[in-house]
């Protein structure tokens, strides 16, 4: 059984960066964007709405904010900073769920995500920050990050994640969007490549993202390579 997630509401006012109502028909959980990175109050309402009458599980995807840079730079922020800001943008996202659904997980997005993987206080503060305000939501992380790790030291939930569209270098971090190649677009190798990370076992999430080029063809392959090896699927919290 895996999950298979979205980024999700990753737009603002009149613009929209993803193929959201199509590839909504196909995953089984989103995370969507709080403002920090991309989302506004209507695009987040949106986004929830389509989440619910799909019947998705709901994630915050949090951000450093960093709107010119979609999320995707680093910063050097403090503990206290990042904490809030995760803090600020979960309660953000709950303040649409809670009127029709329940909040599941919180997944960080980019640059944030990236940097909690060695990064002890990146990862600190955002756990902190889950647990502070609900300590049954699920940390989405890659496999042997300080985000997992320090999560389960602190005895919240952690869904290890994989990336069927992406690359990775040898230390298991994700090789960066600047390097050629690094974001994989054909879909029929990302579905045997989505296949091939649910029979090793090691995650139980898998992303793909709906900003990649001929994102709603590569979900729609990769369902339809789950159906017809005997992968099910479910979301976040089933």
């Amino acid at each position: 059984m895996i999950d298979l997630n979205c980024d999700a509401g990753e737009g603002f006012g009149i613009y929209n960066f993803g193929a959201d109502e199509l590839i909504f028909k196909y995953v089984t959980s989103v995370n969507i964007a709080c403002g920090f990175h991309a989302g506004d109050p209507d695009t987040i309402k949106k986004t929830v709405d389509m989440a619910v009458k799909n019947n998705l599980s709901i994630g915050a995807h949090p951000s450093f904010p960093d709107l010119l840079g979609f999320g995707r730079r680093e910063m050097n922020l403090s503990y206290d900073e990042i904490k809030n800001y995760v803090l600020y943008q979960i309660g953000a996202l709950n303040a649409f769920v809670k009127i029709s659904d329940h909040m599941t997980h919180v997944k960080p997005h980019g640059a944030l995500y990236n940097m909690a993987f060695k990064d002890t206080k990146i990862a600190r503060a955002i756990v902190d920050a889950v647990k502070a305000f609900d300590s049954n939501l699920i940390i989405v992380g890659l496999p042997k990050s300080a985000l997992v790790m320090y999560a389960l030291e602190e005895g919240l939930k952690v869904a290890l994640e994989g990336f069927a569209d992406r690359t990775y270098n040898d230390d298991g971090t994700l090789v960066s969007r600047n390097v050629k190649g690094a974001v994989l677009e054909d879909a029929n190798e990302i579905a045997q490549r989505a296949l091939h990370m649910v029979k090793e076992g090691v995650i139980n999430t898998l992303c793909v993202h709906s900003d990649t080029p001929n994102a709603p063809m590569i979900v729609m392959k990769i369902r339809e390579t789950f159906d017809r090896f005997g992968v099910e699927v479910k979301g976040l919290g089933n």
